[in-house]
C-alpha cells in the first residue's frame, strides 16, 4: 500500500519519496487512518517500527488545513535527543508544506526558543521541564493546541515525568486529540489514558520480543566486582579489533557511565559518554562525532537505547545487565540491522543469575556462555570524605593506632566480672556515703536497707566535698519558698537615682 492510498496531502506524500519512504509500516498503515478521523489513540510500538512518521504524517496533514501563526500540535518526549530526532524527521516530512516547527529542550539558551516562540510556530516538539518553564515565564500559551502526541510515556514514567504529563494534560483545552504512544502499557500509564484520552482506538504492534538472527549473542561470566568488570571489557574490546568498527557500551547508572568512560580512555581508547547529565550541546556534539565515525566507542545509559536513530553499529557490549529484559532486545537491537552481522556481549556476575533468565525467557533463547579468567579483583578506591580533607598533610595518610582493622574479630566476653571487682565496689560505696551531704545522710538511716549489686566500675573517682557556699546555691536551686535576692544579683538600673519633683512644682 502505497501513502497516496492512506489519503495524506501531495506535498507529505513527496516528502516521503524524498525520505526514501517506500511503503507504509504496519504502524503507520494502522494508525494513521484513525489519526486523520480526529480519534484519540493509543498505539503500542517499538522503536523501530516507524512510529515517528506515524504520528507526523497525519498531523502535518491536519494542521495544513488550519490558518498559520499558532501552536496547535503539541509533541512531548522524554529526552532531548528523541526531540532532536523528532524535530529532524518533521523537518524533512514538511519541507513542502510551509509549516513551522518548534524545538523548546533543556540544555540550551531559552533566548532563541523565545525568539522563535514569538515568530510562532504550528507544530511543537518539547520536554516536560522546559516547555512548563516557557508556560509559567509567560512566553507559551497553550489554549490553541488541539493535537497533543506523548511519546515514550512508559520512558516518562521511568523518569519521573508523569507529574508534569499530568499538568500538560490540564492546561490544553479537554476537546483536543491526544496521541498515546508507548513500548509498554504499565497500570500508570493506563491510568493516564483513562483519565485524558475520549473512546481511543487501540493500535498494537507485535513486540519484538526476539532479536536479530544476525546478531552473535555472547554472555560473558565475571566476578561480582567493578574493576574486574571493567578490565573484562578492555579484553574485549581488543579481541574484537579486526572486527569492530564502532561499539556502544550500556550501564545501568549514569555514574558508572563517567567511571567507564574515564577508564577507557585511560587505556587509550577512542571514547566519549552520553547521559541525561551531561550539557545538551555536548551531548549533540558526542552523537554528531559518533556519527560522523570520529567516536568509535560510545558509553552511554538507556537513553540512547530507545527512541535514538543510531547509524549502523557493529559491536553492542552490555557492562550491567539491563533491570528489564526488554531493555536488553532494546540495546542489541543497535546492532545487526538491514542484513548486516552484529556482535552483542553482556558481562554477568553470579547475582545477575535471575535477569538473564528472564532475558532467555523473553527471547526464547538460550545465550551462549563464556568464562574469562585470570582477571584481577581490586577493590575501588573510596572517595576522600570532607572530614579527610580538613586534616594535616601529615596526618592525612597516618592510619589511626586506636582503631581496629576488623571491628567483627572484637567480641564483648560473656564471662561474668572479675571477683576483684566485689572487693572494689564497697570502697567506692564507703567513700562516697562518708563525703555525701549530711541531711542525705540522715535520710537514708529511715529507709530500709538494699543489697548492693556489685558494679561493673572497677576505678571511680571519689567525689569532691562540696563548700558551704556551693551547698547553699544548691538548697535555694531546690528550696519552693522565695529567697530575697542578693544586691549583686539585681539589674543595675534597679539603683539608679530617680529625680523627684520638687514640692513647689508639685504644687504649682
Amino acid at each position: 500500500m502505497p501513502f497516496k492510498a492512506l489519503g495524506l496531502h501531495p506535498h507529505l506524500v513527496q516528502a516521503t519519496r524524498e525520505m526514501g519512504y517506500t511503503e507504509p509500516t504496519p504502524i503507520q498503515a494502522e494508525a494513521i487512518p484513525h489519526v486523520l478521523a480526529g480519534r484519540d489513540l493509543i498505539a503500542t510500538a517499538q522503536t523501530g517500527t516507524g512510529k515517528t512518521a506515524a504520528f507526523l504524517l497525519p498531523i502535518l496533514h491536519q494542521l495544513m488545513q488550519k490558518p498559520h501563526g499558532t501552536s496547535q500540535a503539541l509533541i512531548v518526549t522524554p529526552t532531548r535527543e528523541l526531540a532532536q530526532q523528532i524535530d529532524d524527521v518533521c523537518s524533512g516530512l514538511a519541507y513542502h508544506t510551509g509549516l513551522r516547527v518548534g524545538l523548546i529542550v533543556g540544555g540550551t539558551a531559552m533566548g532563541p526558543q523565545e525568539k522563535a516562540l514569538r515568530a510562532g510556530v504550528e507544530l511543537l516538539v518539547a520536554t516536560p521541564g522546559r516547555l512548563l518553564d516557557h508556560f509559567e515565564r509567560g512566553k507559551l500559551m497553550l489554549s490553541q493546541v488541539n493535537i497533543l502526541v506523548i511519546d515514550e510515556a512508559d520512558r516518562m514514567l521511568d523518569m519521573g515525568f508523569i507529574p508534569d504529563v499530568e499538568r500538560i494534560c490540564k492546561l490544553i483545552p479537554f476537546t483536543r486529540q491526544t496521541l498515546f504512544y508507548s513500548a509498554t502499557m504499565p497500570p500508570e500509564i493506563q491510568r493516564l489514558t483513562e483519565q485524558f484520552l475520549h473512546n481511543p482506538v487501540r493500535v498494537e504492534v507485535s513486540r519484538p520480543a526476539t532479536a536479530a538472527t544476525t546478531i552473535e549473542q555472547n554472555i560473558v561470566k565475571v566476578p561480582a566486582n567493578d574493576w574486574a568488570k571493567r578490565e573484562a571489557l578492555r579484553r574485549l574490546i581488543r579481541e574484537a579489533e579486526p572486527t569492530l568498527n564502532n561499539a556502544l557500551i550500556f550501564c545501568n547508572r549514569k555514574r558508572d557511565v563517567d567511571v567507564v568512560a574515564k577508564s577507557l580512555a585511560k587505556h587509550g581508547f577512542n571514547v566519549a559518554p552520553l547521559h541525561g547529565d551531561l550539557d545538551q550541546s555536548l551531548r549533540t556534539k558526542t552523537l554528531d562525532s559518533f556519527r560522523a565515525g570520529e567516536l568509535k566507542i560510545l558509553v552511554a545509559s538507556d537513553v540512547a537505547a530507545r527512541g535514538l536513530d543510531i547509524p549502523v553499529v557493529s559491536h553492542v557490549f552490555n557492562f550491567d545487565v539491563p533491570f528489564h529484559a526488554d531493555d536488553y532486545v532494546h540495546r542489541i537491537g543497535r546492532t545487526g540491522r538491514a542484513g548486516r552481522v552484529g556482535y552483542a556481549y553482556m558481562l554477568a556476575t553470579p547475582r545477575d543469575e535471575k535477569q538473564v533468565d528472564a532475558i532467555e525467557r523473553l527471547t526464547k533463547t538460550t545465550i551462549p556462555r563464556q568464562t574469562m579468567e585470570n582477571l584481577e579483583v581490586r577493590e575501588d578506591r573510596k572517595p576522600r570524605r570532607d572530614a579527610d580533607r580538613s586534616r594535616g598533610r601529615n596526618d592525612r595518610n597516618r592510619k589511626d593506632k586506636f582503631r581496629p582493622d576488623k571491628f567483627h574479630d572484637h567480641v564483648a566476653p560473656m564471662e561474668p566480672a572479675p571477683a576483684i571487682a566485689e572487693a572494689v565496689a564497697p570502697a567506692v560505696h564507703e567513700t562516697a556515703v562518708v563525703h555525701a551531704p549530711e541531711p542525705a545522710v540522715a535520710r537514708s538511716e529511715h529507709r530500709p536497707e538494699k543489697k548492693h549489686e556489685p558494679r561493673r566500675e572497677q576505678h571511680r573517682p571519689p567525689q569532691k566535698k562540696r563548700d558551704p557556699e556551693h551547698r547553699a546555691s544548691h538548697d535555694r536551686k531546690h528550696d519552693a519558698t522565695p529567697v530575697k535576692p542578693e544586691k549583686h544579683q539585681l539589674p543595675a538600673f534597679l539603683f539608679r537615682p530617680v529625680p523627684l519633683p520638687k514640692k513647689a512644682d508639685a504644687e504649682g
